[in-house]
């Protein structure tokens, strides 16, 4: 008798270059842990790192710890009312300094170990018997400073012992999707005030997330909601495709609603051209930057492994609308509903980056080619050159 063979387990072989079709990254990359290391020392400790929203730390005292690639981050608010950053690390053994996610100091920061204690502004000013080692430089046992910068409204921070320029690096990135500054000035987000905010446990690797932002091949399929209120996502071109360019609202949709239903007034600065309008753009190497006119939903990342990313989420509107306690559980819903198809899309693809059939990658089609200049970028980075990316 004889057997049909089985058929071949073997790797799939790369996809064979062509007009239509770019190789993305190998699946490796999304899975290796040594990769994510140096993603973690290359990218997000070497570039400004979108941390806390700044009225999050209100009053002198109020911090907050981030984990920042591979370190934790402190974050706090001195007696002057500015904004000052720290590795999280006391100087005398190394102990976390504060080990809480966020809280509130009455005037110093204690080491829960030795009490080694630091004001707001990271100097050292007590420590049991410090006054028997005169010796001791104060300065010279402050907390480690991290450069700070406030943008948006938020703080982001860099580890890097020479830090890029902001402007270019950050700022630079709404001029390369929107054009110009300006149009991202006119949302005027600093002013603006949370009124939800949504924290995502997602078991996938950074790259599928920012990937999956960047194009719209899948909204037709995957996002309902969305395409009835911006319908020419339904044709699988992002907003992010084309420099300076925002969906429009359907002529039904009155408002960036979750049933197309009117949100709120629009916000003053944005011009009549942006109006009815939805924009986005990607901060590398983790902010999401969505505006339409009556509100801004800003998305961070925190990388925390190979296979899984924290994500924050904030709705951001006029502070009257915040204080007036209006009802916004509209357009919170859209979006939340579009991070949650997009997550759970991102957390089935996460598997198949171990699989033999995308041991060589997959393939980018027309509308996704912006995405193989991320992965460029990428791959730039963690070969040290320090090319910047435009979409």
């Amino acid at each position: 008798m004889t057997t049909t063979p089985a058929p071949s387990v073997a790797a799939a072989p790369a996809a064979a270059a062509t007009p239509s079709l770019l190789a993305t990254l190998a699946g490796h990359h999304y899975t290796d842990p040594e990769i994510f290391r140096q993603e973690q020392e290359k990218i997000f400790e070497r570039l400004w790192f979108c941390a806390v929203r700044s009225a999050d730390l209100e009053r002198p005292g109020a911090f907050r710890t981030v984990r920042v690639g591979r370190e934790s981050v402190l974050i706090t608010r001195n007696r002057a009312g500015a904004l000052r950053a720290f590795l999280n690390v006391c100087r005398h053994r190394g102990a976390q300094l504060c080990t809480e996610e966020s809280g509130e100091v009455r005037r110093n920061l204690q080491c829960p170990y030795h009490a080694w204690t630091y004001d707001l502004d990271g100097r050292l000013v007590a420590a049991p018997n410090l006054q028997k080692m005169p010796d001791v430089d104060r300065g010279e046992r402050a907390l480690v400073a991290v450069p700070l910068r406030e943008w948006l409204g938020y703080a982001w921070v860099c580890l890097a012992e020479e830090p890029p320029s902001f402007e270019e690096t950050v700022i630079g990135a709404a001029v390369e999707r929107l054009g110009d500054a300006a149009s991202l000035d006119r949302y005027r987000t600093e002013g603006l005030a949370l009124g939800e905010r949504r924290t995502y446990e997602v078991a996938a690797n950074w790259k599928l997330i920012i990937e999956n932002f960047m194009e719209c091949y899948h909204c037709a399929t995957i996002h309902p909601e969305l395409t009835e209120v911006l319908p020419e996502f339904a044709d699988g071109f992002a907003a992010q495709y084309y420099v300076g360019h925002g969906a429009a609202f359907a002529e039904e949709a009155t408002g960036f609603t979750v049933d197309g239903t009117e949100g709120f007034g629009r916000l003053p600065g944005i011009e009549d051209t942006q109006d009815r309008r939805y924009y986005a753009l990607t901060v590398r190497p983790q902010v999401f930057v969505n505006l339409v006119p009556d509100h801004v939903i800003v998305h961070r990342m925190f990388p925390m492994a190979p296979d899984r990313t924290v994500v924050e989420c904030d709705w951001l509107y006029l502070p009257e609308v915040v204080a007036s306690g209006a009802d916004v559980s509209k357009s919170v819903e859209l979006f939340h509903r579009v991070n949650a198809q997009d997550f759970d899309a991102c957390e089935r693809t996460q598997p198949a980056m171990h699989s033999r059939a995308y041991r060589a990658g997959g393939v980018l089609v027309p509308s996704e080619h912006h995405i193989g200049v991320f992965h460029q970028w990428v791959t730039d980075r963690l070969a040290g050159e320090e090319v910047p990316c435009q979409e």
